[in-house]
């Protein structure tokens, strides 16, 4: 009877294990050290240098103590076949800690849903996903962004006419999510907010699209994508914080600061001043991107910067900073918080524009140019693809033999590249220190 028992028990525990899953604890978020490096691997829409620059502008705001290296490995009409083509050499190379990825708007072809044409992308992600963890890279898959057949048809694209390609990218996406969940991997959804903010805007204006020509988001769009990024795979944070209070024991107001340090306050009847030296900037990004800023309630969501007052006497109070007017306020708005991360009269929010525009300027003339360049051993690689492909075996070759034979001019055009964008990085480091500012808040009324 024992030995039945025992073998009961021995079956129970070998059907058991057979139904037992391991299931893997996603990527929680992004966690960029000094040193670290984070590349952005794409197709067009990475090769704007929009997103990827937002995000950028994000990390040398918030983590000023930090030097993190980022790479744009996007080049427009990209496949993933074609990500695994330059992979050595776009991606490995720069030993990355974290990769994402957005890619998908090309592989779906701009047609019906065709199994093999997603098989193909499912095979060629299935091998860059396989890729990244040999090299030990943590991969962040994101969804393709949206398509806008509604502004495609406004430009009269026949060339991407078909009406429901958005809801192929919408499949592709949610297989990605699970291959995302399946590997243990972070995950980023970029189409769902870009839809529904354009539905959002649409009960305004019929003709809203955040997406002119159908397929590559403009500045706000990307702004959307950035702040997708953040809120999807960084922890939340705020910029900083102050709060001074009297004591009633004392009848003496103390300072308070968070992320940062509030020292010297001095106080009278009328005035309050003190000074404070912040460990970050507010999140502000160029012009172009307002729209997008305020569609995603960018600075209260993802930069709060807010200073509060308590116990004030009635009345209105003007606060400057550094001696420059910024605002006038009640005490009851004092008391209450007010946040100073979207007030371009500040002279942090100047410095941290000065740090976007220097970003952008590093974009468009080191990084984009860069991207360009990369065009042409991928249009080589495809060539010869195409002949193998054929099995015209020896005009590969000698198609292989005069690639490699531009290479080294090639490598030496992108050096250049590398080494602006790297003297830019430098500006920006230095510009993006925060300083101790002088703050003075004064009855007026």
């Amino acid at each position: 009877m024992k030995k039945i028992l025992l073998a009961f028990v021995v079956l129970f525990i070998t059907i058991a294990s057979l139904f037992a899953q391991d299931f893997k604890q996603p990527l929680a978020a992004i966690d960029l050290k000094d040193g670290d490096t984070l590349v952005f691997l794409g197709d067009s829409i990475t090769h704007q240098c929009l997103y990827t620059q937002y995000v950028e502008d994000y990390f040398y705001t918030r983590y000023p103590d930090r030097r993190i290296r980022f790479h744009n490995a996007g080049i427009g009409g990209d496949r993933a076949w074609d990500a695994l083509a330059r992979f050595d050499d776009d991606v490995a190379a720069y030993k990355p800690k974290y990769v994402t990825i957005l890619l998908g708007m090309n592989d779906g072809s701009y047609t019906n849903f065709c199994p093999a044409v997603f098989g193909t992308y499912e095979k060629d992600m299935t091998q860059l996903l396989d890729k990244l963890a040999a090299i030990g890279a943590n991969a962040i898959p994101m969804t393709p962004t949206m398509y806008d057949a509604r502004a495609a048809s406004l430009r009269e694209q026949k060339r991407w006419r078909y009406p429901y390609y958005n809801a192929v990218l919408a499949f592709y996406g949610t297989w990605l999510r699970e291959v995302a969940g399946e590997r243990g991997l972070g995950f980023v959804n970029m189409w769902t907010p870009l839809n529904d903010l354009t539905v959002q805007e649409r009960k305004k204006d019929p003709k809203f699209t955040l997406i002119a020509d159908a397929i590559h988001p403009d500045a706000p769009g990307q702004v959307i994508m950035a702040t997708s990024i953040i809120n999807d795979m960084v922890p939340r944070s705020t910029v900083s914080g102050i709060i001074l209070s009297l004591q009633p024991k004392t009848g003496k107001y103390i300072a308070a600061g968070f992320n940062g340090k509030a020292t010297d306050l001095q106080a009278s009847d009328d005035k309050l001043a003190f000074t404070f030296h912040a460990n970050a900037l507010p999140w502000v990004l160029p012009p172009e991107a307002a729209l997008g800023t305020t569609l995603t309630h960018l600075g209260h969501r993802y930069s709060n910067e807010k200073i509060t007052v308590r116990n004030l006497k009635p009345g209105k109070y003007e606060l400057r900073i550094d001696g420059q007017l910024v605002g006038a306020y009640l005490d009851g708005q004092l008391a209450f918080g007010v946040e100073l991360e979207n007030n371009e009269k500040t002279p942090q929010y100047q410095q941290a524009l000065k740090v976007a525009m220097l970003n952008k300027e590093r974009n468009e003339k080191a990084v984009k140019p860069l991207r360009d360049l990369w065009r042409g051993p991928k249009t080589k690689r495809r060539e010869i693809a195409a002949l193998e492909t054929s099995g015209n075996k020896a005009a590969a070759d000698a198609k292989r033999a005069e690639f490699e034979k531009t290479m080294p001019a090639f490598k030496a055009a992108a050096s250049e590249k590398i080494a602006l964008a790297k003297q830019y990085e430098d500006q920006i480091y230095q510009a993006n220190q925060p300083v101790a500012r002088k703050y003075e808040i004064k009855r007026v009324q």
